[in-house]
Order: structure tokens, then sequence, then C-alpha cells
């Protein structure tokens, strides 16, 4: 018969093999559990460079999946209530497995990745590329990655053309090598994310460079934006920029996708994410919360549950469009934030004494 002391040990192992199970965040990211946010974001950056899909296009399928954990690690680690959580309880606990308790973590907490790992990239490295490396674009600071990837800064560089209608862009600078002959030249394409939910059309006009070629120095591009497009997806249209030098030849230019940011939601993959502050009276004993949706539609949602730390509610089918699925759409996340009363009298607090449960 086992002793206590050998019961208790017991259970303590078994915790800490459940709370290693699972992926090792740091290390992915290859930083020390004590870094800082500079750090981590630091590291976040250098093994986004080293595996984007786009720098490894003879190992995509690897490529992509380490890219994507390593914007789990990122997103995890540079949050400071999911990073303490997962230092606390690991990958199983985080995500609502482990020995946290019924449900998962305390508080009916929950983690599912659903951030898209090229819209981070874009967000962290300013610029904006997103899904796609090359020359051109301006407004490049001191985190300009892609000297690394090409030996060199960007170049030429298209003007940031009006957006909605019928913009301007400056012509597209010269001095192309055998490598600028491949690069098309990328334009950031701003749009809000009610545009990306219901699809628009864009007009942009170019101007563009040619010595051989016969065509029209400006062209103006119309842009059918799908519903639920994401930030990173590319428009090209081939041989329509600068021509090279007197080859005949011109590169193609290529529309970015990027999302503005929004009043109200977040964008995490497919889903929409609201936050919506609740007093605390009603977050113990229930109330509802009005959403001002995309479509111009205010969903009411009822909200029946003790709101605890972390607590979400999810809506099904009421989150962005899914481009490749005609008919569905991702999930509205609504996260609370509690208002506290700033102070109680004596009277107050006995009251609450009495009525609410000591645990």
């Amino acid at each position: 018969k086992r002793s206590k002391h050998d019961r208790s040990s017991s259970r303590f192992f078994k915790k800490q093999i459940i709370v290693n199970m699972g992926k090792d965040y740091y290390a992915i990211l290859g930083i020390a559990k004590s870094a800082s946010d500079n750090e981590i974001k630091k590291a976040y950056k250098k093994s986004a460079m080293k595996w984007h899909p786009d720098k490894n296009p003879d190992n995509t399928a690897e490529a992509e999946k380490k890219f994507k954990e390593i914007a789990e690690a990122f997103d995890v680690l540079s949050d400071p209530q999911k990073r303490k959580i997962y230092d606390q309880f690991g990958e199983e606990g985080l995500k609502g497995g482990g020995d946290a308790g019924p449900g998962g973590m305390p508080g009916g907490f929950k983690y599912e990745f659903r951030g898209d790992p090229h819209g981070i990239f874009a967000d962290l490295f300013k610029g904006g590329f997103g899904r796609g490396f090359g020359g051109g674009g301006g407004g490049f600071d001191d985190d300009d990655v892609f000297s690394s990837f090409f030996g060199g800064g960007p170049m030429g560089g298209m003007g940031r053309g009006g957006m909605g209608g019928m913009g301007g862009m400056p012509g597209m600078g010269g001095g192309f090598g055998a490598a600028g002959m491949k690069r098309p030249h990328l334009h950031d394409l701003k749009l809000s994310l009610e545009e990306l939910y219901t699809g628009c059309t864009k007009k942009m006009k170019i101007t563009r460079k040619s010595t051989t070629l016969r065509r029209e120095p400006e062209k103006v591009f119309e842009l059918q934006i799908k519903p639920g497009w994401k930030a990173g997806t590319k428009l090209t249209f081939p041989s329509e920029g600068d021509e090279y030098g007197n080859t005949g030849q011109a590169q193609d230019i290529v529309f970015v996708v990027r999302e503005k940011p929004h009043e109200h939601f977040q964008r995490q993959g497919h889903d929409l994410v609201f936050k919506a502050k609740v007093p605390l009276v009603d977050a113990l004993t229930g109330f509802k919360v009005d959403v001002p949706m995309l479509d111009s539609r205010t969903l009411r949602v009822n909200v029946q549950d003790v709101v605890k730390p972390s607590y979400t509610k999810i809506v099904r089918g009421e989150g962005m469009p899914l481009a490749k699925e005609p008919g569905s759409k991702g999930d509205l996340v609504i996260t609370f934030d509690v208002i506290w009363p700033s102070r109680l009298d004596d009277s107050t607090k006995q009251q609450l004494k009495a009525i609410l449960p000591a645990r």
C-alpha cells in the first residue's frame, strides 16, 4: 500500500507529464522561457523569414506547416494572458485539455489558433507584402526583410494610389537586373472589413513606362473583390507594368489585399472577434449584447452564463464569408470586458458576502 506521500508524488508527476505534452512554443521560436516581448518579436521575424512558403518553393508543404506553427507560437507568447496560462498548464491546458479541470482552463477558457499566418507576417513587417515577395512598394524601414531575401533593397516603387475611385499611381522605377525581371511590382490594396464581407469593385489607374511597346501610358484596372478574401490575397495583371529596358517585355502588376483596422471587430481567419463591455452585475446575472454587424444588421445575443475571466460566447455562422465555400461563414466570437465597481461601502460588502458563495 502506497503512502500518502507516494500518492501525492504520483499525482504531481502525472500533472507534470500532462503539462509538458504538446507543442513547445519557446522551442519553436528558439527562445528561452524568460524571453522579453521584444525578443519574442525578433525571434518570430527571424523564424518567419526562414520558413515563409514563398522562400521555400521546393518544400512548400513543410514550410506552410512550420510557418503556421511559428505564427501560433507568436500568437500565444506575445499575449500576456495566453502566455501565463501556457506557462502554467502547457498547450493541452491552454486548449482545454490536460489536468486543468472540467472544460479545460478555469473560467471556461479554450484557446484555438484562428489567425492568418500570412496576415500576422504582413502586420509585423512594415511595407506590407503578405503572401508574395518581390520588389516595389514604398514605406520600408529598418525591418525591411526583403534585402535579406534578394540581396538589396526594394526596387523602384509604385506610389500609393487612391482607393475607391480613380486613384493615381506614379510611374514604376527602372534599374532592372536579371533578378529584377522576375519581380512584379506590388501595391497594397487597402480594404475595409465591410468591403471584404460583401465584396466590391475597385478601380485603380497606373502610369507605366514603355520604350518599344506600343500602348497607352496610363491604364485603369478594375478589381473584383470577392466576399471573404483575406489579407495577402493577390490580384495579378501580367505584363502591365514598366517595360524592361527595350526588351519588349513588361513587369507584372500585383495588387495585394490589406485589411484596414476596424472600429468594432478583429478578424481571425474566418472568424470575427467582438469585445463587449459589461457591468459586473450583468456579468453575474445575465444580459443581452447588441453587436453591430458588417452587413448593417444589429445582432442581439443573449448571455445567460456567468461571465468568468476569459469567457467567450461563440455565435456560429456570423463571421466572415468563406471565399472558397459560397454560402458558408466563420463564427462570431464575443469576448467580454467586465466593468468592476471602483468602490463598495461596508454594507454592500456584507450583503455580497451573504449572497455570493465562498467558492
